[in-house]
């Protein structure tokens, strides 16, 4: 099968985790490792595999993915952004390559599979779209929270349907819970500039799954007793009991974060 597109990987520290990553997309003839100086192999690791290593410094993802467009000389037109603790599939492959042979849009939405201690959450964790899928000179990216989202799409955005798979705990649990304490503070302060009278409900009728998932996350800032809240929509609203033992620590896990975010907001505020 021809290889119609080059691959970006996001790095900081990840021997751990870029061999299984790398060894997932072996196929791709445009290989390019954008490291935040990290201090242990994973640069190493990188050039052994073939890929070529850029250095710089991280501020947020939508930067850093930015800085790999505006930066890179890719030797195709068409670039997919993945983690050190993803990994690509066959489908996946196929079904970009089909997505620029139409061209019909000029950036997608890519759904992740995410994998807990060897169990896939298909209940608990949803599915979760990022545009990660996107022609160079059609999109670019935006931070928003303690993620991003697209922005100056040229030529629209649509939706594909094979996942890439995250192994999301691959670093185990003291390094999610340092994460997402991270995460939690700029959640709080995304908290802080969501309104009511700005929410588009609308969306919740008329828009796609991934903009009535955004307006459900503006309005869980507003619910009392949201870390209670979020254990019971994904366990018991969304089936999260189905996923096992893992889909019930991951549902608690999730609540927990819910409560990082309202202690870092209230330290914001006290502070202030």
């Amino acid at each position: 099968m021809e290889n119609k597109f080059s691959i970006v990987i996001l790095t900081y520290n990840e021997e751990d985790t870029l061999r299984g990553c790398l060894d997932s997309i072996k196929w791709c003839d445009d290989i390019v490792v954008i490291d935040s100086f990290s201090s242990d192999s994973t640069v190493a690791i990188a050039k052994e595999n073939g890929a070529r290593v850029f250095q710089n410094k991280f501020s947020d993802f939508a930067q850093q993915r930015n800085f790999a467009n505006d930066t890179v000389d890719f030797k195709h037109e068409w670039v997919f952004h993945l983690d050190a603790d993803e990994h690509f599939t066959d489908a996946l492959r196929s079904e970009c390559n089909k997505a620029i042979e139409s061209y019909q849009y000029g950036a997608f939405l890519v759904p992740a599979k995410e994998i807990l201690w060897g169990t896939w959450l298909k209940h608990s964790a949803g599915t979760v779209y990022q545009m990660r899928f996107h022609k160079l000179s059609d999109a670019r990216f935006e931070q928003y929270g303690h993620g991003q989202r697209e922005c100056d799409l040229k030529r629209g955005l649509g939706k594909l349907d094979n996942s890439y798979e995250h192994y999301f705990f691959s670093k185990g649990v003291n390094q999610w819970f340092v994460k997402h304490l991270r995460y939690a503070s700029e959640e709080a302060e995304n908290e802080k500039n969501v309104s009511l009278r700005k929410i588009p409900f609308g969306k919740l009728i008329s828009g796609e799954s991934h903009e009535k998932r955004r307006v459900l996350k503006a309005l869980s800032y507003k619910i009392p007793c949201r870390p209670l809240f979020k254990f019971f929509y994904m366990y018991i609203f969304k089936l999260g009991f189905l996923d096992g033992k893992v889909g019930f620590k991951f549902c608690v896990m999730k609540s927990i974060y819910e409560q990082f975010i309202i202690l870092k907001k209230f330290e914001s505020e006290w502070n202030n």
